[in-house]
Protein backbone atom coordinates (compact mmCIF):
# COMPACT_ATOMS: atom_id res chain seq x y z
CA UNK A 1 0.00 0.00 0.00
CA UNK A 2 1.68 3.59 -0.93
CA UNK A 3 1.33 6.45 1.16
CA UNK A 4 1.05 8.78 -0.94
CA UNK A 5 -2.75 9.74 -1.52
CA UNK A 6 -4.11 7.50 1.40
CA UNK A 7 -6.79 8.13 4.18
CA UNK A 8 -7.05 5.41 6.36
CA UNK A 9 -10.73 4.97 7.61
CA UNK A 10 -10.91 2.20 9.58
CA UNK A 11 -8.37 -0.93 11.17
CA UNK A 12 -9.52 -4.35 11.44
CA UNK A 13 -6.61 -4.01 14.66
CA UNK A 14 -8.32 -7.62 16.28
CA UNK A 15 -7.78 -9.36 13.25
CA UNK A 16 -3.79 -9.06 13.27
CA UNK A 17 -4.22 -10.84 16.95
CA UNK A 18 -6.96 -13.10 15.59
CA UNK A 19 -5.43 -14.35 12.29
CA UNK A 20 -2.22 -15.55 11.23
CA UNK A 21 -2.00 -13.26 7.70
CA UNK A 22 -0.69 -15.13 4.80
CA UNK A 23 -1.63 -12.93 1.53
CA UNK A 24 -3.03 -9.31 1.31
CA UNK A 25 -5.30 -8.36 -1.46
CA UNK A 26 -6.41 -4.77 -2.79
CA UNK A 27 -10.08 -4.24 -3.39
CA UNK A 28 -12.46 -1.69 -4.12
CA UNK A 29 -15.76 -1.44 -2.98
CA UNK A 30 -19.45 -0.61 -4.50
CA UNK A 31 -20.82 2.24 -2.48
CA UNK A 32 -23.48 4.68 -3.05
CA UNK A 33 -23.35 8.16 -1.77
CA UNK A 34 -24.62 8.30 1.81
CA UNK A 35 -21.85 5.62 2.91
CA UNK A 36 -18.80 7.72 0.60
CA UNK A 37 -20.30 10.81 2.66
CA UNK A 38 -20.34 8.66 6.19
CA UNK A 39 -16.66 7.04 5.24
CA UNK A 40 -15.19 11.04 4.69
CA UNK A 41 -16.68 11.76 7.98
CA UNK A 42 -14.75 8.43 9.30
CA UNK A 43 -17.92 6.46 10.61
CA UNK A 44 -17.14 3.00 9.91
CA UNK A 45 -16.35 -0.33 12.01
CA UNK A 46 -14.47 -3.18 10.82
CA UNK A 47 -15.05 -5.14 13.65
CA UNK A 48 -16.84 -8.63 13.06
CA UNK A 49 -16.52 -8.10 9.25
CA UNK A 50 -15.82 -10.39 6.47
CA UNK A 51 -15.16 -11.25 3.16
CA UNK A 52 -17.29 -14.45 1.29
CA UNK A 53 -17.66 -15.48 -2.37
CA UNK A 54 -20.68 -16.35 -3.55
CA UNK A 55 -21.96 -19.23 -5.29
CA UNK A 56 -21.71 -16.89 -8.62
CA UNK A 57 -18.38 -16.02 -8.37
CA UNK A 58 -18.68 -12.66 -6.64
CA UNK A 59 -16.77 -11.57 -3.58
CA UNK A 60 -18.81 -9.89 -1.20
CA UNK A 61 -18.39 -7.75 2.35
CA UNK A 62 -20.68 -8.91 5.46
CA UNK A 63 -21.23 -7.00 8.22
CA UNK A 64 -19.51 -3.70 7.97
CA UNK A 65 -21.06 -0.99 9.89
CA UNK A 66 -21.01 2.29 8.17
CA UNK A 67 -23.20 4.56 9.97
CA UNK A 68 -25.97 6.73 8.21
CA UNK A 69 -25.10 9.63 6.75
CA UNK A 70 -26.01 12.60 9.37
CA UNK A 71 -27.50 14.97 6.81
CA UNK A 72 -29.22 12.23 4.86
CA UNK A 73 -33.08 12.03 4.06
CA UNK A 74 -34.90 8.73 3.15
CA UNK A 75 -32.86 7.66 1.05
CA UNK A 76 -30.24 7.55 3.52
CA UNK A 77 -28.12 3.56 3.50
CA UNK A 78 -28.95 0.61 5.32
CA UNK A 79 -25.83 0.68 7.99
CA UNK A 80 -25.36 -3.68 7.67
CA UNK A 81 -26.20 -4.04 4.36
CA UNK A 82 -23.83 -6.56 2.33
CA UNK A 83 -21.10 -5.05 -0.24
CA UNK A 84 -19.68 -6.18 -3.18
CA UNK A 85 -15.92 -6.22 -3.73
CA UNK A 86 -14.42 -5.47 -6.81
CA UNK A 87 -11.36 -7.78 -8.16
CA UNK A 88 -10.03 -9.42 -11.65
CA UNK A 89 -11.56 -12.69 -12.14
CA UNK A 90 -8.62 -14.61 -12.11
CA UNK A 91 -7.78 -13.37 -8.35
CA UNK A 92 -11.28 -14.19 -7.33
CA UNK A 93 -10.56 -17.46 -8.67
CA UNK A 94 -7.16 -17.47 -7.03
CA UNK A 95 -9.03 -17.09 -3.87
CA UNK A 96 -11.44 -19.91 -4.72
CA UNK A 97 -9.03 -22.04 -4.74
CA UNK A 98 -6.95 -20.59 -1.59
CA UNK A 99 -10.88 -20.82 0.84
CA UNK A 100 -11.50 -24.43 -0.21
CA UNK A 101 -8.13 -24.99 1.96
CA UNK A 102 -9.23 -26.38 5.51
CA UNK A 103 -9.04 -23.14 7.73
CA UNK A 104 -8.54 -19.98 5.68
CA UNK A 105 -11.04 -17.08 5.32
CA UNK A 106 -10.92 -13.68 3.89
CA UNK A 107 -10.74 -10.79 6.84
CA UNK A 108 -10.82 -7.19 6.12
CA UNK A 109 -7.72 -5.06 7.39
CA UNK A 110 -8.24 -1.68 6.23
CA UNK A 111 -10.63 0.36 5.04
CA UNK A 112 -9.02 3.08 3.27
CA UNK A 113 -9.40 5.90 0.48
CA UNK A 114 -6.87 5.65 -1.62
CA UNK A 115 -6.47 8.25 -4.71
CA UNK A 116 -10.51 9.18 -3.87
CA UNK A 117 -11.81 6.01 -3.97
CA UNK A 118 -12.94 3.67 -1.24
CA UNK A 119 -10.86 0.09 -1.06
CA UNK A 120 -10.23 -2.91 1.43
CA UNK A 121 -7.18 -4.54 2.80
CA UNK A 122 -8.50 -7.83 2.56
CA UNK A 123 -6.51 -10.78 4.11
CA UNK A 124 -6.40 -14.52 3.69
CA UNK A 125 -5.75 -15.57 7.05
CA UNK A 126 -6.38 -18.71 9.11
CA UNK A 127 -7.04 -18.60 12.84
CA UNK A 128 -5.06 -18.62 15.36
CA UNK A 129 -4.97 -21.11 18.52
CA UNK A 130 -4.88 -19.82 21.91
CA UNK A 131 -1.37 -21.10 22.00
CA UNK A 132 -0.39 -19.44 18.91
CA UNK A 133 -1.91 -16.16 20.72
CA UNK A 134 0.42 -16.29 23.97
CA UNK A 135 3.43 -16.66 22.01
CA UNK A 136 2.93 -13.97 20.10
CA UNK A 137 2.55 -11.73 23.33
CA UNK A 138 5.21 -13.46 24.88
CA UNK A 139 7.83 -12.95 21.65
CA UNK A 140 6.37 -9.07 21.60
CA UNK A 141 7.12 -8.49 25.77
CA UNK A 142 10.83 -10.09 24.97
CA UNK A 143 11.25 -8.08 21.83
CA UNK A 144 10.59 -5.09 23.73
CA UNK A 145 12.70 -6.25 26.86
CA UNK A 146 15.39 -6.55 24.36
CA UNK A 147 14.80 -3.24 23.30
CA UNK A 148 15.33 -1.22 26.45
CA UNK A 149 18.27 -3.20 27.32
CA UNK A 150 19.56 -1.92 24.54
CA UNK A 151 18.47 1.64 24.50
CA UNK A 152 19.68 2.24 28.17
CA UNK A 153 23.46 0.22 27.20
CA UNK A 154 23.39 2.94 24.44
CA UNK A 155 22.93 6.00 26.60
Amino acid sequence: MEKTNVKIIAENRKARHDYAIHETFETGVVLTGTEVKSLRAGKANLKDSYAAITKSGELYLYNLHISEYDHGNIFNHEPRRDRKLLMHKREIAKLIGKTKEKGFTLVPLTLYFSHGLVKVKLALATGKKLYDKRRDMADRSAKREIDRALKSRNR
